[in-house]
């Protein structure tokens, strides 16, 4: 397999097919991107001889079009939501374009998750891909500049390192939005039978919509309680319990991570798959994390030609929380100016 291809089954919006490349480590670890959205589009894991795709996907671009779940691409210029779209920064307000219930979610309606970006670099273990946003682009002020570089270790770690610089202050909040089952990405099972652990005492409550509406919370004696490795469904089945009259058909949830721990050598969070084979380690710097199971992943398509269903995979995105900007009390800011510099790494390692 080359380490670069072409999905050729429809050009994108601009004319031209999109860019494949395929990263291997020695171990026989298989991680495909793609430039439309800097998306990971694949994972592949060799267990016990075979080969298990680990993430949700698709094997067409119009498959990749039509499907509105941001299947493993990069969310910018901001993760999550900002309230009514309406962001402050110092004494200039910005109304931003709104895509969700009156919001502004993962940038906008055409967001970083839907441009080509640009292969700036390119080795047999990583690519670096780059972006230009410019001022207004979906509201936002100041023209950004944006580099994902991904890379892939012989022990089966895919490092994701962000970068970025603006002409205007601004705010800047990018994560990837990758799905895992580690069960299979197509074997008909859904996430809620792993096991999770995040590293954090306290979740951000939030309204039907997904907007922060009470500060961070503990999350002793609540559902929200994964410090200890948990399955999923059960925590589920607890807050039902708890809520007979409001049904909960999965997680949405962010939480500020522990400052107690070495992020270098101690994961954000844990993931087990139900049959012991994978663990899949979360290394970030950011202060939060975003887990959600798939709410409305129903009817996305995936790679068999049939749809995912509910929660058939989990997100653990990190990010600064929810609507940051309109919450300078959640430290360290979201806010990004000309004179600094935009570094973050996230870093996916599987065991196995």
């Amino acid at each position: 397999m080359t380490q670069q291809q072409l999905m050729t089954d429809k050009p994108y919006s601009d004319g031209l097919p999109a860019q494949l490349v395929i990263l291997k480590n020695k171990q026989g670890l298989r991680v495909t991107l793609m430039d439309i959205g800097a998306t990971w589009l694949s994972c592949i894991v060799p267990v016990k001889g075979e080969e298990r795709e680990v993430l949700l996907g698709v094997n067409s671009l119009a498959d990749f079009e039509s499907q509105t779940a941001y299947l493993g691409s990069t969310i910018g210029r901001y993760a999550n939501r900002i309230n009514g779209g309406k962001l402050k920064i110092g004494s200039e307000s910005y109304q931003l374009d709104t895509n969700q219930n009156g919001n502004t979610l993962h940038g906008g309606s055409q967001g970083f998750d839907k441009r080509r970006w640009q292969i700036a670099e390119q080795t047999p273990t990583s690519v670096l891909f780059n972006l230009t946003s410019i001022d207004g682009d979906q509201g936002f002020p100041g023209t950004v500049t944006v580099g994902v570089r991904y890379s892939l270790t012989d022990n089966n770690r895919i490092e994701i390192n962000y970068s970025g610089s603006t002409d205007r202050p601004t705010v800047l909040n990018l994560t990837n939005h990758a799905y895992f089952n580690l069960l299979g990405a197509e074997s008909g099972n859904d996430c809620l039978s792993h096991r999770l652990t995040i590293a954090s005492e306290a979740y951000l409550p939030t309204n039907k919509f997904g907007i922060p509406n009470a500060q961070l919370t503990d999350v002793a004696g609540s559902p929200f309680d994964f410090r200890a490795q948990t399955v999923l469904g059960d925590q589920l089945q607890w807050w039902n319990k708890s809520n007979p009259h409001d049904q909960k058909v999965g997680f949405d949830q962010s939480y500020l991570l522990s400052k107690d721990t070495d992020r270098d050598i101690e994961p954000s969070a844990t993931v087990v798959s139900p049959d012991d084979l994978i663990t899949l380690s979360v290394f970030t710097d950011k202060p939060a994390l975003q887990l959600y199971t798939g709410i409305w992943l129903q009817g996305s398509p995936n790679r068999s030609g049939d749809h995912y269903g509910m929660s058939a995979g989990l997100a653990l995105e990190t990010q600064f929380l929810p609507d940051s900007p309109s919450h300078p009390e959640w430290l360290p800011g979201c806010i990004l100016k000309p004179e600094d510099e935009y570094c973050s790494t996230t870093s996916y390692q599987f065991d196995y």
